[in-house]
């Protein structure tokens, strides 16, 4: 043992150097600490537009049925403080569900406020039916628009299933129950089954068209065969009405729906992260990755209104 550790005085000092460094840590990390919550909280309150405003709308990606956008929509609807909305596009389409939730609730909105489409590189499917229910569409010269139709996809694994011996049994309620299966062809009765599920939502969708766009019945089935088309063209067939973007729906706005020049645009949904969803969001891309899942839209079931355009959609 060293002299100075026989040393009470020296003893002591260390032992208090030792407590004050690790005391110091603590401070500096609580400091840290409360540096991160204050920035945090500089984002946790939503910056909400003072005085009349334009809001606006995303519909971007995938779209299904969302309770809390249709909350949104409400709102915006009874808000005094809104002029008008701009609905900004940029989606392949998605569930039929989804599309008409988002048709009907644009129809309600639009009753009460001017409503405007802005499409941007993509409006298609339920996407398209989502841009019908407002007032006016832009899209941009070389967007893509359309793609009025209805889809059910089924994949037939019977061969893969055979070749590795794998046989599926099933008791049902009834003939079409479950069907049609993945192990055999879609066919005979299922097939007319779903045939007639397309086909009821199909004719829904063209009558829609028909209406909003002021084309008849002929004319609209004859844009409905999927296909889809570029702004241009879709100016000259009357699924948009002009070519623009947001700049010019503003000036619509102002122009044909007396909305106030110079208001400010600000973004009523989806409602940006803030504060601590930033941490959930960048955990849940971290989790999704750990477990192999994609970053985009998991493949949706069902009947879709939908143009594929990869997993990037």
């Amino acid at each position: 043992m060293t002299e100075q550790s026989n040393d009470p005085h020296a003893v002591i000092a260390a032992e208090t150097y030792r407590k004050s460094r690790g005391l110091w840590r603590v401070l500096a990390f609580i400091a840290l600490a409360l540096a991160i919550i204050v920035g945090l909280g500089r984002f946790a309150l939503p910056e909400t537009p003072v005085g009349d405003h334009i809001a606006r709308l995303v519909i971007d990606g995938t779209i299904a049925t969302d309770p809390e956008r249709l909350e949104a929509i409400e709102e915006l609807a009874e808000d005094d403080s809104v002029k008008a909305v701009i609905i900004a596009i940029n989606s392949p389409g998605g569930t039929t569900a989804g599309g008409e939730e988002l048709y009907e609730a644009l129809g309600q909105l639009r009753a009460a406020k001017p409503t405007v489409a802005v499409i941007k590189e993509l409006g298609a499917s339920a996407a398209y039916m989502t841009a019908i229910g407002t007032d006016h569409i832009f899209a941009r010269r070389l967007s893509i628009v359309g793609s009025i139709g209805v889809l059910y996809q089924h994949v037939n694994a019977g061969k893969l299933l055979e070749t590795v011996g794998v046989d599926l049994d099933k008791v049902a309620s009834g003939p079409l129950k479950a069907e049609p299966d993945f192990d055999e062809p879609m066919e005979g009765a299922p097939r007319a089954s779903i045939a007639a599920l397309v086909d009821d939502s199909f004719q829904w969708f063209v009558d829609i068209v028909a209406e909003r766009r002021g084309l008849t019945r002929p004319a609209t089935l004859a844009l409905a065969d999927g296909r889809i088309v570029t702004g241009r063209v879709g100016l000259e067939a009357g699924l948009i009405d002009a070519i623009g973007g947001e700049l010019e729906a503003i000036a619509w706005l102002e122009a044909e729906r007396d909305v106030p020049v110079d208001l400010e645009v600000s973004t009523a949904w989806p409602e940006p992260d803030q504060g601590f969803d930033l941490i959930g969001t960048f955990l849940n891309g971290q989790a999704r990755a750990a477990l192999g899942l994609p970053d985009g839209p998991i493949t949706l079931d069902g009947l879709v209104s939908l143009w594929q355009v990869g997993a990037a959609s």
